[in-house]
Parts: structure tokens; C-alpha cells; sequence
């Protein structure tokens, strides 16, 4: 963790894990769902998430980390301990992984590391680079072969935003980011260069 840079609150972020050796981290469409409710039973007191993609191997998720005070220390149900000692998003994803390894592990009867020692974490300082990068977590199933499309792939935040149905993402600041749905659709039609986001993107 040393040389990793550290969350901080008020502040966006670009976070990414992947299985250990580059193995699979989702063996069935259940994986998918219980890793995608685990993930906010644990991380949603302590940040919003703005879009995310699951895949075999590895995961994208963008997320805002929320200022302490706004995080209400009597309803983290989800920590490793039932009064924590301290605010510390760090220590809270090391839980959500752990709890997350622990479960799979004990599923399908396997041994060792599931996760890559430290996740992956780049901050993103500017809003002008968020809509491309969205795009590009968006674009990952496409560009790794699972789907031909952006918007077949189930397992990513595209059709939660696209939809009107109750969701935990913040889906007012993609909204207000790209305006409207319609423009959201078309955005994710086009072809995108990444070359100016470099410093926001994390690859395998």
C-alpha cells in the first residue's frame, strides 16, 4: 500500500482489481451479483459510485469518495467490526475483498490469494476527462472480446443509467455530465480516443 496512492475524501477515482496471476475472479452469473451487492453493503457508506464493469478476470470501477462527514458511523452494518475505530476506506476495501475472496473460496472448495495484493486506484482531477472515461469502462467488455456491443454486455453500469429503475449509482452525475439519455447513447456510438486520458486509465 505504500506506494499506492492514498483515497482521499472529496475526491474521484478510477479503481481497479484483478485475479491474482490474471485468473478469474467470476465463475458463474451469480458471482457477478452477489460481488456487485457485497461491494455496496460494504463500500456505499463511504463512496458513491459513478459507473462500473465486471469481467472474468477483472473489474472497473469509478467511484467518488465521500467526506467524512458525511459518512454516519452508526449505520456501518458491513465493517470487520461492529464499532470501528476509525474511518479509514482503505481498510474497508481490504474488508469488502476479503469478505468477497472468503466466499468464493469457500464456494468452489479453492485455496490462496483470489484478488491481486493491492487494487489499483488512479485519481481523476478533472471533470473534462470523465466522460471518456466512462466510456472506456463501459467499452471494456467490447475490447476484451465478451460482447459486441456496449450495450449487450449485463454486467456493467451502461443499462442503470440508460434506465429509470431504482439504482445505488449516482446516476444524477452522469445525467447532469452528458446531459440527457439520448446523448449518453450517442456518445457511447462513437468510436473514442483515449490518448488524452492515459493518466486516468489502468490496464491489464
Amino acid at each position: 500500500m505504500m506506494n499506492k496512492t492514498l483515497l482521499e475524501s472529496g475526491k474521484y477515482y478510477h479503481i481497479y482489481n484483478r485475479g491474482n496471476n490474471g485468473q478469474n475472479i467470476f465463475f458463474d452469473p451469480g458471482n457477478y451479483t452477489f460481488f456487485l451487492n457485497r461491494f455496496h453493503q460494504y463500500m456505499s457508506p463511504f463512496c458513491d459510485t459513478i459507473a462500473w464493469v465486471l469481467l472474468k478476470n477483472h473489474f472497473h470501477i469509478l467511484i467518488y469518495v465521500k467526506p467524512v462527514e458525511e459518512i454516519n458511523c452508526e449505520k456501518l452494518e458491513y465493517t470487520a467490526t461492529e464499532n470501528p475505530k476509525k474511518i479509514d476506506i482503505h481498510l474497508q476495501f481490504g474488508h469488502f475483498f476479503n469478505s468477497y475472496a472468503k466466499a468464493i473460496n469457500k464456494r468452489y472448495k479453492r485455496t490462496g490469494s483470489l484478488f491481486e495484493k493491492n487494487f489499483e486506484r488512479k485519481e481523476v482531477a478533472t471533470v473534462a476527462y470523465f466522460k471518456k472515461l466512462i466510456h472506456y469502462i463501459h467499452f471494456n467488455p467490447v475490447k476484451h472480446g465478451f460482447s459486441e456491443y456496449i450495450w449487450d454486455y449485463p454486467w456493467s453500469s451502461y443499462q442503470s443509467i440508460i434506465s429509470h429503475k431504482p439504482t445505488k449509482l449516482n446516476r444524477k452525475f452522469v445525467s447532469e455530465l452528458f446531459k440527457n439519455q439520448e446523448y449518453f447513447k450517442l456518445y457511447h456510438l462513437e468510436e473514442q480516443d483515449y490518448s488524452d486520458i492515459q493518466d486516468f486509465i489502468i490496464e491489464l
